[in-house]
């Protein structure tokens, strides 16, 4: 029951008060961590939305309406270079409203509003949606560039090695003068890794948070044949082979490109911690910066799952093989993975199987 007395707290000052709410329970393992950090996070942007010195009570439905497009219209802060016309993505616009809601269901109960304003909401989550980018697979020569830059990174065969490739096992104590005069910051001393990083995501397509969650116990080898146990949702585990290429380049980071650290993590950034999920991005950005214009778009981890579940598809792999790779439960869920592509059409009537001679020619 709300209490018989209204705190006309600002925006700010309540915030300020949910925070240490929020924080408290994370001391106390109500929240983790990771929840904690991104309520805080959120909360912080609803602030900077709705402006600090308005008193909470006062906002309507319709202000919390033009917040949420405001958000939603926001370009996401954590890419590097952020995307031209770029908004939210459709699962950031959730996160936030539930943050949001949160809030205003705490600020309900403990009397710093009369009406709780999420329930007068009017934006459909139609009208939310058409305000995030198409996320779409890669196509064949987009891909093939991102792959291509990641293969120069890591010294493939027939690619360069870059300099300083082997940075990554320096001392903490180095520097970045030996890359010149300015020299670089040691996160961006990581080729190997980066270079892991995109291929993993673009040939096998994990979920970013199997991806930042791998150990290096959770790769080996049998028959002569590298695996990856992966650990996904619901704790089921699937162990998916690594292409030849992406086998190679592994080998070489675990021999020469990750830094020793007492962390089993896989990924580790140059301080020797478990790589965050919100790294990856920054990462992808890196790599794409080496990736000819004409063959550059931008893509973020999930858009790479597409591109691999869609190219897959493409090439007639079994599609119960694409959602074992993928770790999805079932094939209904496969088809929201599949993009269309330039010309596919063109290319599947150009090889009808039905117009094919007897020998397999036309």
């Amino acid at each position: 029951m709300r209490p018989a007395d209204l705190n006309r707290l600002t925006v700010q000052e309540s915030a300020d008060r949910y925070v240490e709410l929020i924080r408290a329970k994370m001391l106390t393992g109500a929240l983790s961590a990771a929840t904690a950090e991104v309520y805080a996070r959120d909360v912080a942007t609803f602030v900077r939305l709705a402006g600090e010195r308005q008193v909470l009570d006062d906002l309507t439905g319709e202000d919390v309406d033009a917040i949420l497009l405001a958000f939603a219209r926001k370009p996401d802060e954590r890419r590097a270079e952020p995307v031209a016309g770029g908004v939210q993505s459709a699962s950031s616009q959730a996160r936030f409203r539930r943050s949001v809601s949160a809030l205003f269901k705490h600020a309900t109960l403990t009397g710093w509003v009369q009406v709780n304003p999420m329930a007068l909401t009017t934006v459909t989550a139609k009208e939310r949606g058409g305000l995030r980018p198409q996320r779409r697979a890669l196509t064949r020569e987009q891909a093939q560039g991102l792959i291509g830059a990641a293969r120069d990174l890591s010294g493939s065969p027939g690619s360069p090695v870059p300099d300083g490739a082997a940075a990554p096992v320096a001392s903490a104590g180095a520097t970045g003068a030996a890359d010149g005069k300015r020299g670089r910051r040691r996160d961006q001393r990581t080729e190997l890794r980066d270079a892991l990083i995109v291929l993993l995501l673009s040939t096998m397509g994990p979920r970013v948070s199997e991806l930042v969650r791998a150990n290096v116990e959770d790769f080996y080898t049998n028959d002569g044949v590298r695996y990856w146990r992966i650990f996904g949702k619901g704790g089921k585990t699937r162990d998916v082979p690594l292409p030849g290429d992406v086998a190679r380049v592994l080998q070489a980071y675990l021999e020469r490109g990750r830094p020793e650290a007492a962390d089993k993590a896989l990924l580790l950034s140059w301080r020797g911690r478990r790589l965050a999920r919100g790294d990856v991005q920054a990462v992808i950005d890196r790599v794409q910066r080496q990736v000819d214009p004409d063959r550059r778009r931008s893509v973020t981890p999930h858009g790479l799952r597409h591109t691999t579940a869609t190219h897959l598809l493409a090439d007639a792999v079994d599609m119960d093989a694409v959602r074992r790779v993928l770790g999805h439960s079932d094939l209904a869920t496969l088809g929201r993975y599949r993009d269309e592509l330039p010309g596919e059409l063109e290319v599947a009537m150009r090889a009808h199987p039905l117009l094919r001679g007897p020998s397999g020619g036309r």
